[in-house]
């Protein structure tokens, strides 16, 4: 068994009972300390964190970023893990993670995330991936962005680590569906409450850009059928993040 790292895990969740056992047991072995921030789940998911011996914490939601941000501040350990519950940490990485915190370089470290989606582990659609997950905790983290796609920054350089994290973001096709209706509506509230106006022209484009970038600047198409799906969902996300921005500023009274 792995040793106990200097390392404080963070996650914040809300009814991930189908996904948070499998993340935390990815890396609860070297994890000091696994830091749960919950927003009341109705479900298993307090209970299957405090088995993995996780601090859980509940608290109202508010919004990605600052929930994020509320999970960072409670960790006590020198490096912290930032982790969605969706994601699993590789046996590969799991091995340059021990290597980053043992060798106490002053940087954050990006790690490599692929999808699984469909039954398969995806390749070319949604990448390059690299998310700054690795930190430690005297380089100033905190997550920034617009909700909500969030990005931690620190006041370090930052090194890309070996191995990769699999995120399991979508059960099925219906899932996905509702994952990036529900998500274009929050960027769209977002870029509402920042004063951004609807463009016709960003309607019209922006989407066609999006399906072309991920399906075959990215390459996409070499992951078959999903990696169409994945294009489709480009296109479906951006045009929908824009119709609800359109529907904000003409009924904002109605809508807020």
């Amino acid at each position: 068994m792995d040793s106990k790292l200097p390392l404080s895990v963070t996650l914040i969740s809300y009814n991930e009972e189908e996904n948070i056992a499998r993340t935390l047991s990815s890396v609860a072995n070297i994890a000091s300390e696994i830091v749960v921030v919950d927003s009341y789940s109705t479900d298993n998911t307090v209970a299957i964190a405090k088995k993995f011996g996780a601090k859980v914490f509940q608290e109202e939601w508010q919004g990605h970023i600052a929930q994020k941000n509320s999970a960072l501040q409670k960790c006590t350990q020198p490096w912290i893990l930032a982790l969605d519950c969706d994601e699993v940490v590789t046996p590969e990485l799991k091995q340059s993670i021990i290597e980053a915190v043992n060798s106490n370089s002053k940087a954050g470290f990006l790690l490599h995330r692929k999808t699984y989606y469909l039954g398969k582990l995806l390749h070319f659609s949604w990448q390059p991936d690299w998310k700054l997950r690795l930190v430690r905790k005297d380089c100033n983290p905190r997550w920034e962005g617009i909700n909500p796609h969030d990005a931690l920054k620190v006041d370090c350089p930052t090194k890309k680590l070996k191995g990769y994290l699999i995120h399991y973001s979508y059960k099925n096709l219906g899932h996905h569906i509702d994952k990036t209706v529900y998500y274009a509506k929050i960027s769209a509230k977002s870029y509402f409450e920042l004063g951004k106006k609807f463009s016709f022209f960003k309607l019209l484009f922006n989407p066609f850009f999006a399906f072309i970038k991920l399906y075959f600047f990215n390459l996409g198409f070499l992951d078959g059928f999903r990696g169409f799906l994945a294009g489709v969902s480009a296109w479906l996300s951006t045009f929908l993040k824009y119709a609800f921005l359109w529907e904000l500023n003409h009924f904002s009274n109605d809508s807020r």
